[in-house]
């Protein structure tokens, strides 16, 4: 049985809150489908999950929206705060809940990735934190995109490592293996606890442990060299020249060289708070690491707090420095050096500098920060010029907030896809992402309409709202209710603003599919015509009055953009697909669910062609016959080899 929000019982809340205990531990907010909305901890469990209903207006507009999703309040009591702090992490990074994500979800900066989940580790540069196995580990987020990449080139220069997520044979190696690039993970070349080893010393370098890493390689190379074995000791001097090359680009370093630690600080306006972790390892500036958070959450002091606890919690023990110079004293900064202490096996001192080198160190990091801020107000700033400036152009009540652009793609009508693309406050917004394979009957190989395409796909997008409002709902409530709690039903995504990529034909198109929809006069819909840039709006013969190179109609431009290119990789991606499922099909006896099973097991036609028919039987479902008809129609007989017509049988003997 399914309950409402708590915040809309009363008495149910209020028996929940009475059933909680006065003790330290940990609480777990969830919603009406089971999901964990957010986790918290605190040394009186009764206090603190009260306050979240006793004062709502209070809270800030994301810990608010949290509250009225809550149905369901979990509970974990510790025997201590400091043990509620270790368990609050470990489930923080095992279930990663929406509003526990202290970083903001922009892909502004990068991490490096381990993958120690899978046999053959890939090491790699992403952007995307969550949804990965907890074995994987995350290094960062980097500021400096450039420094990672150069690095990350030279690490792999320097050791041995997987070069490719898949196999580009599947019974050789490639030419990385032959170049000694690739230890031949593909081929089993060597086994993973011998790659293992190799990534673990490229982790120490990411890590900030490169004079570790220096040190373990020299007393590696006099042993080899002792033994006579020069080739090895060869190849380990040519890792540490290329160590040397990745210290030789550090562009600060201060006198000490036997000083290690992470200097952290913070700039902040009325909204953002731009962090900066400087790693200091022996003198020299390792890493320089990057965070956002909410202002409104809290205090400079809680946010540096809650910025640690992440960080920390992801990092292995090694990587904690001795000291942590902070620029605001922490609300819980006796609990919080005895938990990194814990987690080093050694004491860790968290000091506020006043005055000499340390304190000119806070200062360099407060600057970083505020330079980081800075520019980011100065991008927010001009979104939200644009948004204006496209509100004035559209004659819009105000900025629009969520603008939706919308595209086709086909060759000669096949493989027609569309798609459909989001801009939040100026900005993509990926996760709202759509597109869709049409299905006109009237679009085929051959002929094309891309007017009847985009009505299509208007029809299919607002289906449900049309359905709502002829069951006689206000649109208006609807979109009012679907902006305060984030809802799964399906009326959270109505559009401020509709661009279509075209000109008055689209347009035209697209508005009758809207009044058949009845929806014509409730949405805001605009084209933008490719080659002069020109704006058409409905019932308007005319284009708009407007240049090029305004911010609104580049903001137009960039979503339009966007949507050409999200169209034609998805119609890349579908006749890419056909083109392999249209080979296979060509097989006698080889069915879909055949075709499906052996392109998982071999993972390209490439590979089913290259393969002998003994490991075409290894695929699930190809017996002996169906792998020897495989083999051969990839592999057909020349005519001219064979001898002219049929050998006879020998004449039986008198």
């Amino acid at each position: 049985m399914q309950r409402g929000p708590l915040i809309l019982d009363e008495r149910r809340l209020s028996e929940r809150l009475g059933e909680l205990p006065t003790e330290p531990g940990c609480y777990l907010m969830r919603d009406e489908r089971d999901r964990i909305l957010y986790i918290g901890k605190s040394k009186s469990l009764r206090s603190r999950v009260r306050s979240y209903f006793r004062s709502p207006r209070e809270l800030s507009p994301r810990i608010s929206l949290m509250v009225r999703q809550v149905c369901e309040i979990e509970i974990i009591v510790t025997d201590s705060e400091a043990e509620a702090l270790a368990l609050e992490s470990n489930l923080i990074k095992e279930h990663q809940p929406h509003f526990n994500i202290l970083l903001k979800d922009d892909k502004k900066y990068p991490y490096l990735c381990i993958t120690w989940s899978e046999d053959y580790p890939r090491i790699f540069i992403t952007r995307r934190r969550r949804f990965r196995k907890p074995e994987d580990r995350f290094y960062g987020p980097y500021v400096d995109v450039g420094l990672l990449r150069r690095t990350l080139f030279l690490v792999k220069r320097m050791f041995p490592l997987r070069q490719r997520p898949q196999p580009l044979y599947r019974d050789r190696t490639c030419l990385n293996y032959d170049i000694g690039r690739c230890p031949g993970v593909c081929q089993s070349r060597v086994t993973p606890e011998a790659y293992r080893t190799t990534l673990r010393k490229v982790a120490m370098v990411f890590q900030g442990r490169s004079d570790e890493l220096q040190t373990l390689l020299r007393q590696q190379m006099e042993r080899y060299a002792e033994r006579l074995d020069f080739e090895a000791a060869a190849h380990l001097r040519d890792q540490l020249r290329g160590l040397d090359d990745l210290t030789r680009e550090q562009k600060m370093s201060i006198a000490d060289s036997s000083v290690s630690h992470d200097v952290l600080a913070l700039a902040a306006n009325e909204r953002v708070a731009a962090v900066q972790l400087f790693q200091m390892r022996a003198g020299k500036l390792v890493g320089r690491l990057g965070f956002t958070a909410d202002a409104r959450d809290g205090g400079q002091g809680t946010i540096l707090q809650r910025v640690m606890e992440e960080h920390y919690s992801q990092v292995d023990p090694v990587e904690i420095p001795p000291t942590v110079l902070l620029q605001h004293r922490l609300p819980q900064q006796e609990l919080i050096e005895g938990w990194l202490g814990e987690r080093r096996g050694r004491r860790v001192h968290l000091e506020l500098p006043r005055r000499q080198r340390k304190a000119e160190l806070i200062e360099l990091v407060e600057r970083n920060a505020a330079y980081e801020l800075a520019r980011a107000e100065r991008r927010a700033d001009q979104d939200q010029l644009a948004t204006e400036d496209l509100a004035q152009l559209l004659e819009l009540p105000q900025p629009p907030r969520r603008i939706e652009g919308y595209d086709i793609s086909h060759i000669q009508g096949s493989d027609a896809v569309a798609s459909q693309v989001v801009f939040i406050d100026g900005l993509p917004a990926k996760q709202h992402y759509r597109k869709y394979r049409l299905r006109s009957s009237s679009i085929v190989s051959g002929h094309s309409d891309d007017f009847m395409a985009m009505a299509e796909v208007m029809r299919r997008r607002f289906r449900r709202w049309a359905t709502a409002k002829a069951e006689g709902h206000d649109l208006a409530r609807l979109r009012r209710e679907a902006s305060e709690v984030l809802g799964d039903g399906g009326f959270h995504d109505w559009p401020d603003v509709v661009m279509i990529d075209g000109g008055k034909g689209q347009l035209s198109a697209v508005m009758e599919a809207l009044r058949e929809l009845d929806l014509h006069e409730d949405l805001v819909v605009c084209s933008l015509a490719k080659q002069r840039e020109e704006v058409f709006v409905p019932g308007v013969s005319a284009p708009l009055e407007s240049e090029a190179d305004q911010l609104g109609v580049m903001l137009l431009r960039r979503l339009r953009d966007e949507a050409h290119r999200f169209a034609v990789s998805f119609h890349r991606q579908q006749r890419g697909q056909r083109m392999t499922r249209s080979r296979l099909g060509e097989v006698p006896g080889l069915g879909p669910r055949r075709q499906k099973d052996l392109l998982a097991h071999f993972r390209s036609i490439d590979a089913i062609q290259l393969a002998t028919p003994e490991q075409l039987r290894q695929a699930p479902g190809v017996g002996p016959a169906l792998a020897g008809q495989i083999w051969e129609h990839f592999h057909p007989r020349d005519p001219e080899s064979e001898p002219d017509g049929i050998p006879a049988e020998p004449a039986a003997q008198p």
